[in-house]
């Protein structure tokens, strides 16, 4: 390491330190926020959002070298107002304690469970969404009383200063801070003693940040990613299933964690999927060059990264259609491609591929795709394109994944009372809606006793006949 680097790399830890003290220390004197300063911070930020929104655009557009402005309206911003606004409607319910059963062993007493925030909670944001990846996690952090420091990408550079700079003007840094920098902070960053910390991204940084996080023994929520499998049924109308993979695949140019990353189709209607959903995309676009509809790739290594993917998968035997050849490639904008006659030996199927590439693979039976699906690491969305209710259940029972959307894509994540979160290399832990507020809330079990006090009966000394009762009645 340089000297400019080493200093840089102690200033930040020093301004992180400094950030962290004073967020726990501003908790230390409000431990407890009340439903009503809570609702205040959650309508200031959506506030700021709504004013604010033409700024925030026109940044994501900046940093992505072309991002469709109705991609980040309905991707980043619905989502992000939807949710604020939903725990603004329910905040009172789940601040709410529940009263919880007492066993008859234990009588009289009663039982309750409140929901206490857990105090400075860390969320480390990725460059795909850095908008609603960040909105988000605060607001569940915010509604569950929390102080929050927000670690912005640095491949976003534009949308993290605006964000930024949103934020300062609605919250006080004790409240909400936000981080700017290099991998080297956001890896100072994951070594704070957060109480709660979310990380969204690639699995492998994953696993650095929960090694981080581990020295503290800090609670970690682990957004991750994988390959999503989508399985096209015998019978379903393929059109119609083209079409909703096609809009999943595309969306943000397939820059999007729960993007189908392949698809499952029977073997026989191969060829009539391929056709149908070349048709999709180009009704939806009739051009890619310089349609300001299409999302470009985000920077020149994820383009080159994409296109490594192509050639290995072509030089290792897979037919790869261009939905676009005579069109010539502008900026950073990647057409979408179909890959047929793909296998496991092509790294297209084994890395996540975050980009508008969709190998097809073919099946001989629904258990045969369940299969192949189980025998690879469980993926964070699952899509099952069918209308028969048995076979849906069928899959629904034989596979594991962080969620499934049944006949369609992605839109699973923008429910709001639905939680979002993977499972093993897909991720741990969940957040959204109650879900959220839960995540960040520490549920603490509260029994209490009356002056009578039935305990007596089991003190020592032992072998009364009482005891003796005691045991006859509740163990059995």
């Amino acid at each position: 390491m340089n000297a400019p680097s080493a200093l840089s790399s102690v200033q930040s830890d020093l301004d992180l330190a400094a950030m962290f003290a004073a967020q726990r220390q501003a908790f230390a004197g409000n431990p407890l926020p009340p439903a009503a300063q809570r609702l205040q911070w959650l309508r200031s930020l959506r506030e700021a959002l709504l004013a604010g929104q033409a700024g925030l655009i026109e940044a994501i557009s900046e940093d992505f070298g072309g991002r469709s402005a109705d991609e980040t309206l309905l991707a980043e911003l619905l989502p992000s107002i939807q949710g604020l606004r939903h725990a603004e409607r329910h905040l009172h319910r789940w601040m709410r304690a529940s009263r919880r059963r007492v066993g008859l062993a234990f009588q009289p007493a009663s039982a309750q469970v409140r929901y206490q925030p857990l105090g400075v909670v860390g969320v480390i944001v990725p460059w795909n969404y850095p908008l609603f990846l960040a909105i988000g996690p605060l607001t569940c952090a915010l509604a569950a009383g929390n102080r929050v420091m927000l670690k912005l990408s640095e491949a976003t550079p534009a949308s993290a200063q605006a964000l930024k700079q949103l934020l300062e003007q609605v919250f006080p840094a004790d409240l909400v801070s936000v981080v700017l920098g290099e991998i080297e902070v956001g890896q100072a960053f994951a070594r704070l003693p957060f109480d709660h910390l979310l990380f969204t991204g690639a699995t492998s940084v994953g696993r650095q940040v929960m090694l981080a996080a581990a020295q503290n023994l800090t609670p970690v929520t682990l957004e991750l990613g994988g390959k999503s499998p989508a399985i096209v049924s015998a019978d379903v109308p393929l059109d119609s299933a083209a079409e909703r993979i096609a809009f999943g695949k595309t969306l943000n140019a397939g820059q999007t964690c729960v993007a189908p990353d392949y698809v499952l189709v029977p073997r026989e209607r191969l060829s009539a999927f391929s056709d149908a959903y070349q048709r999709a995309v180009r009704r939806m676009y009739p051009r890619i060059a310089d349609n300001p509809d299409y999302t470009a790739i985000i920077n020149p290594r994820q383009l080159q990264r994409l296109q490594h993917l192509l050639d290995d998968a072509r030089d290792k035997g897979a037919q790869v259609v261009d939905l676009y050849p005579a069109e010539t490639r502008q900026g950073r904008r990647l057409p979408p491609h179909l890959l047929l006659d793909v296998n496991d030996s092509m790294q297209v199927m084994q890395d996540e591929i975050f980009g508008p590439l969709l190998p097809l693979v073919p099946y001989d039976s629904l258990d045969q795709a369940l299969a192949y699906i189980n025998q690879r690491p469980r993926p964070l969305a699952l899509y099952y394109f069918g209308h028969d209710r048995a076979a849906q259940e069928h899959v629904l029972r034989h596979t594991h994944s962080g969620g499934v959307c049944l006949n369609d894509t992605l839109l699973h994540v923008a429910q709001d009372d639905l939680p979002f979160g993977g499972i093993g290399p897909s991720g741990m832990g969940h957040y959204h809606g109650h879900d959220g507020f839960l995540t960040f809330s520490k549920a603490k079990a509260i029994l209490a006793k009356h002056r009578f006090n039935a305990a007596r009966l089991i003190y020592p000394p032992y072998g009364k006949t009482l005891q003796r009762l005691v045991y006859k009645l509740f163990i059995r």
